[in-house]
Formats: structure tokens, sequence, C-alpha cells
């Protein structure tokens, strides 16, 4: 009896690249630019065959988020809550929200080799904004090498961030997770998912809101670089924007 064949995923088709540099890598001298395919982050862990890509977030697509988070509200401050990047790659979405007044951005990344360069994208980052009067203060910021799925959550408020790291049983898992450490905290859990192809494993959680959904647009220049990125793979196309959501956990109802 001959085996069913494995069907082949658009994201299975992924070619590594390191080029273009983006130019948010050019101004500050950090290496976030690239794709790295699934096949290239294998470390062993059962969860491997779900993971997805590396691909850093445009910049101006997260700063426009966390503005449309910001405009929800959020029941405290921003500067009481602790940024997470979950899945952080080579950690340019850490970077960005490090420039906003958060509390403390923490990055969770699984992959030995991702990690290493995040850790050194984090030690450049901060000798850039050292040298420049004119930078904005930098939320402290740490990279933690490490499952997601094991992470213990702190216990200030918490902005989650997801780049679609992986597809549905994985983000079930950690949304277990979630409930386990903040059923006792409703309201003081937010997520950000950019690319949120597993938005439905949300939508239909009893336990968060759905705040925003909808397309947010890069701006000229972030376009124009995803643009020559993109170019080089042959199942993917830019439109110059990508597909986000905002939920909020806000726990389950309890029956009368």
């Amino acid at each position: 009896m001959s085996k069913k064949p494995i069907p082949i995923r658009p994201r299975d088709l992924l070619k590594a690249t390191s080029t273009p540099v983006h130019p948010f890598d050019q101004i500050h001298g950090v290496e976030t630019s690239g794709l790295v395919p699934a096949a290239n982050l294998i470390t062993g862990h059962p969860n491997d065959e779900h993971v997805t890509a590396y691909y850093g977030v445009a910049p101006s697509i997260l700063r426009t988020l966390i503005d449309l988070w910001r405009e929800t509200p959020p029941p405290e401050p921003i500067h009481n809550y602790t940024f997470i990047d979950i899945g952080a790659g080579k950690g340019r979405a850490m970077l960005v929200a490090s420039e906003l007044p958060f509390h403390q951005i923490i990055g969770i990344e699984l992959n030995p080799a991702m990690a290493t360069i995040a850790s050194q994208n984090i030690d450049r980052w901060h000798q850039s904004h050292a040298a420049d009067s004119t930078a904005p203060r930098l939320a402290p910021i740490q990279l933690q090498e490490q499952d997601a799925l094991s992470f213990d959550f702190p216990s200030t408020p918490t902005l989650v961030f997801l780049f679609h790291p992986f597809e549905a049983p994985v983000l079930k898992q950690l949304l277990r997770r979630i409930e386990t450490q903040f059923a006792k905290r409703p309201g003081t859990l937010d997520i950000l998912y950019v690319n949120a192809e597993c938005r439905t494993v949300l939508d239909k959680h009893p336990a968060f809101i759905r705040l925003f959904n909808g397309p947010v647009a890069m701006s000229p220049e972030d376009h124009t670089a995803d643009l020559a990125a993109i170019a080089q793979q042959e199942e993917y196309g830019s439109t110059g924007d990508e597909e986000c959501a905002i939920y909020r956990y806000t726990g389950r109802a309890v029956a009368p």
C-alpha cells in the first residue's frame, strides 16, 4: 500500500535570501533582512513542522498597528506594558518596538542561529542609538532563546506580537498557555497579529475578543523594499499591505 503524498504548501516553495538589504538595516547597521524558509529553521523540536518562515515585519506596519492598538484603547498606559515578540527571528520587531515607551521588550526565539543574529542586532542597535543624540530613548530589551510554549509571561500588562510565526496547532497551544497564566488577570494581555492567517482560531476562541481586523499599509519606502525582496519568490507577490488583527484576552464567561 503506497503512502499518501504529503501536500506541498506555498511556504514549502520559499527560497532563502539575504538580499536586498532593507533600508532599516542600512540606517541602523543591523541585519534583519532576507527571508529564511521553514526548512532552514529546523531545530529538532516536535513542532518544527508547524514553523512558517522568518521575514522581518515592515517597520511602518508595526508602528501603525501599535497606534491602532493604542486607540482601542488598552486599559493601562503603554509604559506599563511588556512587548513580547513570539518567534523573534532576527529581532526587527523588537528593535522597532523598543523606540516606543514600553516597560520592556522581550523576544522569544527557539532557533539558536536566529537567536544569535538577534542578539548581535540588539548590540548594534544600542550602539547606533548611543551614537545618535537625536535617537529616541530605548525601552529595555532582552532576548530569550527558548520555546514559546514554556515561556513564563511577566506579571505586567502584556502585548504579544505575532508575525504568523507558526501554524494553528502551535497557536492553539500558545493560547492555552496564555489562558493558564492570565486567567486571574483578564484584560491585561493583548495580541497584535500580522499576516493573520490563523485568525479564525482567535475569532472562535471564547476567551478573546477581536478589536481590529483589516489590511495595514506599508510606507512607500517599505513597499519598495518589499517588492524587491518578494520578487525573488515565485509563489508570492507584494500587495503593499498586510492583513492584521488585534485581540484582547477577556477570559471565559462564567455561567450564572
